[in-house]
């Protein structure tokens, strides 16, 4: 963990760091799912300030607020169609259709390519997950930029336009950063004009339950809420389950959101119900494998996906019998698996305890566990997303009780979307303040004072230099409870002392303590060590240039290091004269 170069530093899965939109500039927002993506827009000149949804899409006369998030390729490796042409097309000799590429950026996949779901398609031949991504979004973006121009009538205004992209509560900055490099790729933003230098910065990341929170700001389940309450976004989409905990902060009048610990999220989403659904017919059918070929598999997952999986019930359902038509018309009769005259027949209690309950209750863990980061109670459990129907009944029946509003809001499937374009319309950034979870912490030697003498006599040594020196204090850069503005940076001076030019590594160890009370030193509470953070001052100038002229009593060089903090990681910078010098990630917190 050296903190080592000089470079910039990465975006992260923050939308609050941008500037409140100019009047007027048009904001588009993409939010890309899993399963289902979506384009929304809006600007104070279009609609009287409201949000548009594109629903017109190639492939059907109908309208759709989503489309799937599914490509085609040829046998060239070339993009044969893609959203509702790639989802409905018929299987073609030599071409491959793609879902769920998304999942590949998840943190785990990033730093394990083993932890890859085993259940996931494979990627085309020479492809990568990223070439996917980039593919869907530049086919998703030129479209919309049609449809957009129709309705606004400028071609202007997208080329200057804010375009913000939704990623996963629990992607890290690597995930974040691959997302956004697609992003470009694909050509979601563009330079406008000569000199125009700053055109990347248009394009803005934010985190699916933060802009699900926005959303929500703009309705009466958040207005039902006093400041200083607390309440969790549970957005449950179609791969990925996203979880966060805010905190209303300031008057209604000017209100705010404080994320108050560390998102959280998991691949159990709507889109393993069809995973378990697959399994089940496998097994149900090991015996008539006439049933068991791709194209079966997918006219059964196709019809439990379309009509059975949005209107099963749960526990209410047990007695009923759902029956999914067999694509073969062969091998049509054996009702002893289920086999009834063409089609399979599953009872109600078998979907649920072998489809449905599994994947419940790891929304269930998950959300039990994020309420356990958290030493205060929550007022609110705000249900957005595709997913959010079929768990909103054991919600209710394990968290009622703790828990005054549990809710599923207007629009609540296309809640991140709309969210996303209502957070670039809005003067203000709404979630803009982060509470510190934790203390974070470092053990120094700092120049003993009077009250060092009088409690902690054996502490103090006296130097090289015949300075009375305090081992063992604790010197705090956050305080557990602190409420930081996102991307605020808190810095601290430090002062190393080098005997030569090769002693240039100053070694900081981090704790962390969960208690709110202040400790002077490292006895006083229990503390946990995070790391060592070693950096690297040889890179600074002020370290070169007193390295360059020699002294036989050492020297000395000043830097400060900076601390950043927002509900997914720690990050620490080097910095010297204003300048970033170096940064590391010391802590993942999702």
């Amino acid at each position: 963990m050296t903190v080592t170069g000089r470079r910039e530093t990465a975006p992260t899965a923050q939308g609050a760091f941008a500037p409140p939109a100019d009047e007027g500039k048009l904001s588009v927002a993409i939010d890309f799912g899993t399963t289902f993506s979506g384009v929304a827009y809006g600007s104070s000149r279009i609609a009287g300030g409201k949000v548009q949804q594109i629903l017109n899409w190639p492939g059907s006369f109908e309208t759709f607020r989503k489309i799937p998030t599914c490509l085609l390729y040829d046998e060239r490796g070339q993009v044969a169609a893609w959203g509702i042409q790639a989802k409905t097309a018929s299987p073609q000799p030599g071409a491959t259709k793609c879902e769920w590429f998304k999942l590949f950026l998840e943190p785990h996949a990033l730093r394990d390519e083993h932890a890859v779901d085993p259940r996931l398609p494979a990627l085309p031949p020479g492809k990568q997950a990223i070439d996917l991504i980039i593919d869907f979004l530049a086919s998703l973006w030129d479209y919309a930029k049609q449809q957009i121009t129709r309705e606004i009538g400028a071609v202007a205004d997208l080329d200057s336009a804010d375009v913000w992209l939704t990623v996963p509560a629990a992607w890290d900055a690597r995930g974040c950063q691959m997302m956004r490099d697609a992003a470009l790729a694909a050509g979601l933003v563009h330079s406008s004009r000569a000199g125009d230098t700053s055109w990347r910065e248009r394009l803005r990341i934010v985190t699916e339950p933060e802009a699900a929170a926005v959303h929500c700001a703009f309705l009466t389940d958040l207005h039902k809420l006093r400041p200083s309450q607390n309440f969790m976004i549970c957005d449950a989409g179609g791969g990925t389950v996203d979880l966060a905990v805010y905190k209303l902060i300031g008057l209604l009048a000017n209100m705010e959101i404080a994320e108050m610990c560390a998102r959280s999220g998991a691949n159990c989403g709507s889109l393993f119900l069809d995973l378990r659904f697959r399994e089940l017919v496998r097994t149900l059918l090991a015996d008539h494998p006439a049933h068991l070929d791709a194209a079966s598999l997918a006219y059964f997952m196709h019809n439990f996906s379309e009509t059975t999986k949005m209107v099963f019930q749960g526990e209410a359902d047990d007695d009923k019998m759902f029956s999914f038509t067999c694509f073969n018309v062969e091998d049509p009769h054996d009702p002893a698996v289920g086999l009834v005259h063409g089609d399979l027949v599953i009872p109600g209690v078998l979907l649920r305890r072998e489809v449905f309950d599994p994947v419940v209750q790891q929304v269930l863990d998950l959300i039990e566990e994020q309420t356990s980061k958290i030493d205060q109670p929550l007022h609110a459990l705000l249900l957005v997303g595709g997913f959010s129907g079929a768990s909103r009944a054991p919600l209710r029946a394990r968290f009622g009780a703790r828990m005054g509003v549990i809710s599923r809001p207007p629009d609540c499937d296309t809640a991140t979307l709309r969210g996303a374009a209502q957070y670039g319309l809005a003067r203000r950034p709404l979630v803009s303040s982060v509470i510190a979870p934790q203390s974070y912490m470092m053990k120094v030697k700092l120049p003993a004072e009077p009250e060092d003498h009088l409690k902690r006599p054996a502490y103090i040594r006296t130097n090289d230099a015949g300075i009375a020196i305090c081992e063992n204090r604790l010197q705090y850069l956050v305080a557990k409870g602190a409420i930081l503005r996102k991307g605020q940076r808190v810095k601290h001076r430090f002062c190393k002392f080098s005997q030569n030019a090769q002693d240039r590594m100053f070694v900081a160890t981090l704790y962390t303590a969960d208690s709110e009370q202040i400790m002077r030193y490292t006895d006083e509470g229990e503390t946990e060590e995070l790391c060592k953070w070693t950096v690297d001052v040889s890179v600074l100038p002020n370290f070169r240039r007193a390295a360059d002229t020699p002294s036989q009593n050492g020297f000395y060089t000043e830097f400060e290091l900076g601390l950043e903090l927002d509900s997914a990681e720690v990050r620490g910078v080097l910095v010297y004269e204003g300048e970033d010098w170096g940064q590391v990630v010391f802590d993942f917190r999702a």
